[in-house]
């Protein structure tokens, strides 16, 4: 007899809630749903129950609130299937997205604290979909945008694309519309930066016209103001409107004549996978770091001195674990920079399952601090090396670039290199006790007295 109303009480249970649902259903399939192109077959049977019962967005807080966990365990790797199913279940969760994009970009680390740069391209896609399942906040097409500018610290043009769809949110925080100059920039756009100085100004002298009792309104005015003074300033000192009007030869700008930085590296290979790599730049002020990169010399998706970082908007958590992708940053002070790369406690980050071996230098000073522009400019026309000068590996860009070719018995001392040391070096390399210390650059101020007519 129990079990019999036991039975019957489930029924309308299940009746009742199908009937709910279906009433819901319109509700539902606006705000919560999918959109057409997300996938759910990475669901197993029993969530996939869950989630059409209408239980998800309850179970995806669960999960998530479990993740917690895990983050405080500093257990990352049991986060990426939490992660994945929360955006699945309920898409709307933009902290999750968020924070999967910057777990996923930041957190996988080697022994000496260097990312697993394999895994931006999940961050990318993954910022790809959340930003189209809540096109109505800017949220997830800033947090996108910032991978570009500050992680992957390339293509620049990725990021003033991501902050200029973030821009058209009407959400958009007022501080952070400003960046998006600075992305102008970098990609090379000097009208786009002072272009948009110029909107932003002017918008914030009306607010300040409406509110002139407002402090955060006049320190808006303020600050725009002064970025906007200090940008047209080095442009003109740089010879920036010079060299769009062809008259850059004419007058001594800051970034004329080309500086040589005297590149020069050696790597040794003191052990298998550690390395010890030393060399010369012929600058004297702090602010350089010479981007050294070890990959595959021959694997898809690899270019100069970085990944094709955008793979497509497939959400693949799973990194390619067959590939090697090192990427590090070498500090010069006095000079010179040295740098001992242990990549032997990380075989899962750096498997070495190839042949053969590229270790690539790399510097572009669109991405140096603004003093070292003064010298260099954005494009590097004030700089050049005899020897490493490279106008090809970056688009209108002058960049330093050199290559050196190893194999995978270098790499892990075997073989014939098991009682040899392998020592790789650049054309020219000065030992760093040996260098010039001679030339100095000097660096301009940003008031410069500047000749008549230029």
């Amino acid at each position: 007899m129990n079990r019999s109303l036991m039975l019957a009480g489930l029924a309308v249970c299940i009746a009742g809630g199908a009937i709910v649902n279906r009433m819901n259903y319109p509700l539902w399939q606006e705000n919560f749903s999918p959109r057409k192109d997300s996938d759910l077959r990475g669901l197993s049977g029993d969530q996939l129950l869950i989630a059409l019962a209408g239980f998800r967005e309850m179970v995806a807080g669960i999960l998530w609130v479990r993740a917690d966990t895990f983050f405080d365990e500093g257990n990352y790797d049991a986060i990426l299937p939490i992660i994945r199913l929360v955006t699945m279940l309920d898409p709307k969760q933009i902290d999750v997205y968020a924070t999967g994009m910057w777990h996923i970009a930041y957190n996988f680390t080697d022994e000496q604290s260097r990312s697993d740069r394999r895994y931006i391209p999940s961050a990318l896609a993954l910022g790809a979909e959340g930003s189209k399942n809540n096109d109505y906040t800017y949220e997830l097409f800033f947090e996108t945008g910032w991978l570009w500018y500050h992680k992957i610290d390339d293509d620049y043009s990725n990021a003033a694309k991501w902050w200029e769809e973030a821009n058209k949110r009407k959400d958009m925080q007022t501080a952070r519309k400003n960046i998006l100059a600075m992305a102008y920039l970098r990609d090379g756009n000097m009208s786009g930066a002072i272009e948009h100085y110029e909107e932003l100004w002017n918008t914030a002298r009306d607010n300040f016209a409406k509110n002139p009792n407002d402090f955060q309104a006049r320190q808006n005015v303020d600050t725009l103001e002064v970025n906007l003074d200090n940008l047209l300033v080095r442009l003109a000192q740089r010879g920036n409107f010079a060299i769009e009007n062809g008259t850059y030869d004419q007058y001594d700008y800051d970034t004329r004549p080309p500086y040589d930085v005297g590149f020069t590296a050696q790597v040794t290979v003191e052990d298998s996978k550690i390395l010890r790599v030393e060399g010369t730049w012929n600058v004297q002020p702090v602010g350089t770091r010479v981007r050294i990169v070890l990959r595959d010399k021959d694997k898809p998706n690899l270019r100069p001195a970085a990944l094709k970082w955008d793979q497509g908007t497939s959400v693949d958590l799973e990194p390619e674990k067959d590939m090697t992708f090192m990427q590090d940053g070498l500090f010069v002070k006095n000079q010179a920079f040295f740098r001992r790369i242990d990549m032997a406690r990380d075989p899962t980050m750096y498997p070495f399952n190839s042949d053969n071996y590229v270790i690539e230098f790399y510097y572009n000073p669109r991405s140096a601090p603004p003093h070292i522009q003064d010298r260099f400019g954005f494009n590097g026309e004030g700089m050049t090396d005899k020897n490493y000068l490279n106008t090809e590996v970056r688009d209108g860009q002058r960049v330093i670039y050199a290559q050196l070719e190893i194999s995978r018995d270098e790499l892990l001392r075997q073989g014939e290199w098991a009682t040899r040391t392998p020592v790789k070096r650049t054309i020219g390399f000065i030992p760093t006790g040996a260098r010039n210390t001679e030339e100095v650059i000097n660096v301009p101020g940003l008031r410069n007295d500047v000749q008549e007519g230029q």
